[in-house]
């Protein structure tokens, strides 16, 4: 009798076990909203929608925009965090992600413990412009033009917490020079700015800077990555120009909610390295001066965590911070 209860058990986890692994492989068994930090049109937009697109064809399911913007990231992390950890709703986001720890007393999540990190996708170096009639040629030229005329020299960037005001202010701490942020409302109105006078200098992306620069509206002295621009080969990075350690390179990644599975974050991982390898893949985000890069989920957790405490210290640094 024992015998035969026993083979009975052991028939019966066998079919479960038949019954539970199709379920699990199935992944995804539904169309995947991709909730994505930006307004429709941008640079991190157009590049969620090729990662979207390219994920799609190797998941077998359509993954889904869902353009979500608003409050620096605020809107689109919270809508995320609480959604149903199952693999079917996850998060597009970027630098600024990093950023609202130090500017907000208050979050609606965790930065890192409500979320569960899959892989950075990729990284933008910033282009530092200066206006053509400036007697600017590099870096050092431009600390000291602001050195002689302290709280005279604006630059032109967003709204707080965006990366080039972010850039600014690392400038201006790094150099201890005394210069003062003008806000636009996007990347157009910066550029214009500079090409008009209105202000000295600003931080743009390639994609942005690179028509004003081979326009000869705009003079590009250094970009501020750590590696320098592919699409600017002989311009030298900040870091190389006299302040060693200057990185600004925005950075767009996935997440999932808390709770994910490590089978599904690995799944989508692995797709997410296909896809970062893939040529035409890299061409085109190139066109948009990005590189991309892949990293485990324990590499970024370790790069945001990086990027919350640099931030953080320069936000309270530069007298920003609410907290």
């Amino acid at each position: 009798m024992i015998k035969s209860l026993h083979c009975v058990r052991i028939l019966a986890c066998a079919l479960a076990a038949s019954v539970a692994l199709p379920v699990a492989a199935a992944y995804p068994d539904r169309p995947i909203r991709m909730v994505v930090i930006s307004a429709p049109g941008g640079t991190t937009d157009i590049m969620s929608r090729l990662l979207a697109q390219a994920m799609g064809e190797g998941l077998g399911q359509q993954v889904v925009i869902d353009n979500r913007p608003g409050g620096g990231g605020l809107i689109s992390a919270e809508i995320v965090s609480q959604s149903v950890p199952d693999g079917h709703t996850v998060l597009y986001t970027h630098t600024s992600f990093s950023v609202m720890p130090s500017l907000h007393k208050k979050l609606p999540y965790d930065s890192i413990k409500s979320f569960e990190r899959v892989s950075l996708f990729a990284l933008f170096p910033g282009v530092l412009l200066v206006n053509n009639s400036l007697p600017i040629k590099n870096v050092q030229e431009l600390i000291a033009y602001a050195k002689a005329r302290p709280g005279k020299v604006n630059y032109a960037a967003g709204t707080t917490g965006a990366t080039a005001h972010l850039s600014g202010e690392l400038l201006k701490s790094m150099a201890k020079i005394d210069i003062v942020h003008v806000p636009y409302k996007g990347t157009g109105g910066q550029l214009t700015s500079i090409v008009a006078g209105e202000t000295q200098f600003t931080f743009a992306s390639v994609p942005a800077a690179l028509p004003f620069v081979k326009g000869g509206r705009a003079r590009a002295i250094a970009v501020g990555s750590l590696k320098r621009s592919a699409a600017l080969p002989d311009i030298p990075t900040v870091a190389e120009s006299g302040l060693p350690g200057f990185d600004v390179s925005a950075w767009n990644g996935v997440m999932l909610p808390r709770g994910s599975s490590n089978a599904i974050v690995e799944r989508l991982g692995r797709e997410m390295q296909r896809v970062i390898s893939l040529a035409d893949m890299k061409e085109r985000a190139a066109a948009q001066g990005a590189e991309l890069t892949w990293t485990t989920p324990q590499e970024f957790t370790t790069y945001l965590n990086g990027q919350v405490a640099k931030w953080g210290k320069l936000v309270r640094e530069s007298g920003l911070s609410n907290n």
